[in-house]
C-alpha cells in the first residue's frame, strides 16, 4: 500500500487492499515500494524483520501499550486467516465453473468432425451432376444465345427501316417528344451504317427531323404556345443538338418583350385611383385586373424557371432582367407619386408589385428581390409622403389666393375673413386628412410595408417638420418680404396687385397665430397617438418633428407680418403725404379756405384699414387713453392755455414769443410713450397705424419752409384730423401729443407762423362737415 492516499482509509479497507494487491501480483517487485524498516509500519512489507520490529516495539511503547497492541494484532491475524479463507473459496468455485465449461465444449466437438466430412462428399456430389448438364445443355445455349441476338438485330433493323414512317405519324400527330426519342435511339446505327445500308433511312428521318426541327422552332416562339410547351420545344431542341446560343438569345429577348407588356403603367394606377372613389365599382375593376395581372406573371415566372433549366448558366441575365421587372415598377409608382394619388391606390399598387416580387422569388430567390424592393419602396414611399405635403402646400397657397379682393360684391362680402376661414380649414384639416391618409400604410399588413413601419413614422414626422418651415417661407413669399425662386413662383402666381397683397398680409399674420395656437397643437396630439414610433434617424440626428420649434418660428411670423401690414399701410399713407407736401410751393402758399383733398385720402387709406382688421382681428378690450388720464396731462393743459393766448395774439411778436413758450412747456412736459407693443387687435393695430402715419406727417413737414398761410392751412388740416382720430384710436393721449407735434413743427418751420382766428378755424371746419354729411350721411 501506499504510504500516502488522497482518502483517508480505516485500517481494515487497508489491510484487504494490501492483500489482494500481493495475491493477485505477478511481480513481488511490483508491490509499493517498502516503508523505512525503522518504523513500526514496516510490518507490512516484504522486508520486514521481525526482531527489529520488536525492538523498536518495545523501545517506544510501554507495558500497557504492548499488551494492547498484542491484542490488536491477534485480531487483525483472526481477520487475516478469515479473508484469505473466503478468497480460496471464491476462486475455486469459479475454476469448477471453469472445468465444467470446458468438459461440455469437448463433448460437443466430438461428432462434428463426421458431420463436416459428410457434408463435403454431398457438395461434390451435386457439382458433379451440374457439371453434366452444363455439358449436355452447352450446344443447345449457344443456339439458343444466337439466335435471340439474330432476333434483337432484326429488331433493329426493322425499326431503322420503320424510322422515317414513323416520324411522319409522330409529326402529324405532333408528338414530337416520341419522334426525338425514335431519332436520338437510331443515332449511333446512323453513326455506323448510316452510309452504306442505311442511307436511304437515315437521309430520310433527316428530312423528317429538319420537318420537326422547324415546328419546333416555330412553336418555341410563338406567343400563342403555353409556357411550358414552349420550354418542351427548348429541351427537344436541345436534344437534336440544335444550336443553343441563337435560341438562348431569341428566348431571352422574348422574355424582355413579356417583361414589357407585364409593367404597370400610369394610366392604371391612374384609372385606379379615380375607381377608388366609386368603391363598388373599384373593387370589382381591381380583383378583376389584379387576377389578370397576376396570372400574367406567374406564367413569367414559369418561364423564367424554365428559361433557367434550359439555359443553367444564365443566372445573372436572369437575375438582371427580374431586377429591371421591379425597377420598372417603382420608376412608374415615382411618375404618378409626383401628381396627387391617394394611399389606398398607391397600397394596390404595392400590393401588386409585392405579390410580383414573391412569385418571381420562389423561381429566382438569388436575385434577392425582396431586399431590392425594399430599398426601391424605401424610395418611393418617402417621395410620396414629401409630394403629399408639397400638394397640400400648394392647396393653402390656392386657398389664400382664390377669393377675390378687388370687386365691390367681393368687399361687400368679406373677402379677407373667407380667405382666413378658407385657409384655417385648408391648413388643419388637411394636415389631419394627410395624417389619416398616411395611417393606412401603417395599418395595412403587408409585408412590405411591416418592414417600413418605423421609417414611415419618422417621414411623416420629418414631413410635417419641412412642410410648416415651407409654410413660413411660403407666408413670407405671400407676403411680398422675400423674393421667390422658381420652385416657389407656383406658390405666388395668382396675387392681383398691392391691393391684394396688403390684406392678404394680416390673413397671413392671423393665420401664423391659428397655426401657433391650434394647428400645431391640435397635430401634435395626432402624430403621439398614430405616429409615435420611428426612432430610425439615430439620436444624432435629433427627433423627427419638434412643435416647440415650429410653434416659436410662427409667433415670430405672426408678429413680423402683422409689422408688415402696418408698415405697408403707412407707406401707403407716406406717398400721399410726399406728393402732398412735394407739389406746392410752400413759401408762396396761398391763404386756406377749406381743408386740403389729402385728409380726403387719408382717411379713406384709414377706412380701408380699419374695414380689414375688422374682417381679421379680434376686438380687443376698449381702454381709452384720453388726454387728463396721460402722463401729460398738466402739459397738455399747460398746451391748451398756450394754444388759447396764441389765438388771440394778433401780431409777429407775440406769435414768436408763444413758440419760445411752447419749447419751454416742452421742457417740462412728462414723456408719452407713444410706440408701444402691438397686440393681435383691432384697436391696436389702427392706433399703431395711425401713429406712425402721423409721425411721417411730422417728419415731412420738418422738410418744408412756410409762409405764414401754409401754417395756417397746416393748422386748419391739423384741427380737422383731432376728433375724427380721436374717435377711431384707443390711446387719444398719444395722438393729442402728436397732433400737437406737428403743429409745433410746422411753427418752427414757418416764416411767419401766425395762427388763424378761431372763428375762421371753426367755420372752415363746419364747412367741410357739412361737405362730408353730402357725400356721405355717416360723419367721420
Amino acid at each position: 500500500m501506499a504510504a500516502e492516499d488522497d482518502v483517508p482509509l480505516d485500517d481494515k479497507a487497508k489491510r484487504m487492499r494490501d492483500l489482494l494487491s500481493s495475491f493477485y501480483a505477478p511481480d513481488p517487485s511490483t508491490n509499493n515500494a517498502p516503508s523505512n524498516p525503522g518504523t513500526l509500519d514496516a510490518i507490512n512489507t516484504t522486508s520486514f524483520d521481525a526482531d527489529q520490529y520488536m525492538n523498536l516495539l518495545i523501545q517506544k511503547s510501554n507495558l500497557e501499550a504492548l499488551l494492547q497492541r498484542h491484542v490488536e494484532m491477534a485480531a487483525e491475524i483472526k481477520n487475516i486467516d478469515t479473508d484469505l479463507q473466503m478468497l480460496v473459496y471464491e476462486n475455486y468455485s469459479k475454476f469448477i465453473s471453469a472445468t465444467d465449461a470446458i468438459k461440455r465444449m469437448k463433448s460437443n466437438i466430438v461428432g462434428m468432425e463426421t458431420n463436416m466430412d459428410q457434408l463435403l462428399d454431398k457438395i461434390i456430389s451435386v457439382q458433379s451432376k451440374s457439371d453434366g448438364v452444363n455439358t449436355s445443355l452447352f450446344e443447345k445455349r449457344e443456339n439458343i444465345e444466337k439466335l435471340h441476338r439474330t432476333r434483337n438485330l432484326l429488331r433493329k433493323v426493322q425499326f431503322i427501316y420503320d424510322l422515317p414512317t414513323r416520324l411522319g405519324k409522330c409529326i402529324e400527330s405532333e408528338a414530337y417528344a416520341d419522334a426525338v426519342k425514335f431519332y436520338t435511339g437510331a443515332m449511333p446505327i446512323f453513326k455506323a451504317y448510316g452510309d452504306s445500308s442505311f442511307q436511304d433511312c437515315k437521309q430520310a428521318s433527316e428530312e423528317a427531323i429538319a420537318i420537326i426541327v422547324k415546328n419546333l422552332q416555330g412553336k418555341l416562339f410563338s406567343d400563342s404556345e403555353s409556357i411550358q410547351a414552349r420550354a418542351e420545344a427548348a429541351v427537344l431542341l436541345k436534344q437534336l443538338n440544335f444550336p443553343l446560343d441563337s435560341l438562348q438569345l431569341k428566348l431571352l429577348e422574348k422574355l424582355e418583350q413579356s417583361l414589357g407588356d407585364l409593367q404597370l403603367k400610369t394610366d392604371d394606377i391612374e384609372n385606379a385611383s379615380i375607381e377608388s372613389n366609386d368603391p363598388k365599382q373599384g373593387k370589382v375593376s381591381d380583383s378583376i385586373h389584379i387576377t389578370a395581372h397576376e396570372g400574367s406573371v406567374r406564367g413569367f415566372a414559369e418561364a423564367i424557371s424554365a428559361y433557367r433549366i434550359i439555359f443553367p448558366d444564365s443566372k445573372g441575365q436572369l437575375i438582371k432582367l427580374a431586377q429591371d421587372f421591379v425597377v420598372k415598377h417603382f420608376e412608374t409608382i415615382e411618375q404618378c407619386v409626383k401628381g396627387r394619388i391617394s394611399c389606398a391606390s398607391l397600397l394596390g399598387v404595392l400590393r401588386t408589385i409585392w405579390t410580383d416580387v414573391l412569385l418571381m422569388d420562389e423561381v429566382l430567390s438569388e436575385a434577392v428581390l425582396p431586399g431590392f424592393s425594399l430599398e426601391a419602396a424605401k424610395i418611393a414611399l418617402k417621395q410620396h409622403i414629401a409630394s403629399t405635403f408639397n400638394y397640400l402646400l400648394h392647396d393653402i397657397s390656392d386657398a389664400l389666393l382664390r377669393v377675390n379682393f378687388s370687386s365691390k360684391e367681393a368687399a361687400e362680402e368679406n373677402p379677407l375673413q373667407v380667405a382666413l376661414e378658407a385657409s384655417k380649414k385648408a391648413v388643419l384639416q388637411g394636415s389631419l386628412d394627410v395624417l389619416l391618409d398616411f395611417h393606412q400604410l401603417l395599418d395595412d399588413d403587408l409585408g412590405l410595408l411591416v418592414q417600413l413601419r418605423d421609417f414611415i413614422s419618422d417621414w411623416v414626422q420629418e414631413g410635417f417638420q419641412d412642410f410648416f418651415r415651407a409654410l413660413y417661407d411660403c407666408f413670407f413669399l405671400l407676403s411680398g418680404r422675400k423674393s421667390s425662386s422658381g420652385q416657389d413662383q407656383g406658390l405666388t402666381k395668382g396675387t392681383h396687385g398691392e391691393k391684394v397683397i396688403v390684406g392678404l398680409v394680416l390673413v397671413l399674420a392671423q393665420l401664423s397665430v391659428f397655426i401657433e395656437q391650434t394647428a400645431i397643437p391640435r397635430i401634435t396630439e395626432e402624430i403621439a397617438v398614430s405616429f409615435s414610433g420611428g426612432g430610425v434617424r439615430g439620436y444624432e440626428n435629433g427627433p423627427a418633428f419638434v412643435p416647440g420649434v415650429l410653434c416659436r418660428i410662427f409667433r415670430s411670423a405672426g408678429e413680423i407680418l402683422l409689422h408688415h401690414y402696418i408698415n405697408m399701410r403707412t407707406q401707403r399713407v407716406s406717398t400721399l403725404l410726399r406728393k402732398r407736401f412735394t407739389t406746392p410751393n410752400w413759401v408762396k402758399h396761398k391763404e386756406p379756405r377749406e381743408v386740403h383733398m389729402f385728409v380726403d385720402l387719408f382717411f379713406q387709406e384709414l377706412k380701408e384699414t380699419t374695414s380689414e382688421v375688422k374682417q381679421i382681428l379680434p376686438q380687443g378690450l376698449m381702454r381709452k387713453h384720453r388726454r387728463s388720464d396721460s402722463n401729460g396731462s398738466t402739459a397738455s393743459s399747460r398746451s391748451n392755455q398756450l394754444r388759447e393766448d396764441k389765438m388771440t395774439r394778433s401780431n409777429t411778436q407775440r406769435a414768436r414769443s408763444q413758440l419760445l413758450e411752447t419749447h419751454l412747456a416742452k421742457l417740462f412736459k412728462q414723456k408719452v410713450e407713444i410706440f408701444t407693443k402691438i397686440e393681435n387687435t383691432q384697436e391696436s393695430v389702427v392706433t399703431t397705424t395711425v401713429k406712425l402715419c402721423l409721425k411721417s406727417l411730422q417728419e415731412f413737414v420738418r422738410l418744408q419752409t412756410l409762409n405764414r398761410s401754409g401754417f395756417q392751412q397746416i393748422q386748419l388740416d391739423i384741427q380737422f384730423l383731432r376728433t375724427p382720430l380721436k374717435e377711431t384710436v384707443e390711446d387719444e393721449a398719444a395722438v393729442d401729443f402728436l397732433l400737437d407735434e406737428v403743429i409745433v413743427a410746422a411753427s418752427e418751420r414757418c416764416l411767419d407762423p401766425i395762427p388763424l382766428e378761431p372763428p375762421i378755424l371753426d367755420r372752415l371746419i363746419q364747412a367741410k362737415l357739412a361737405k362730408w354729411k353730402e357725400q356721405n350721411p355717416i360723419t367721420p
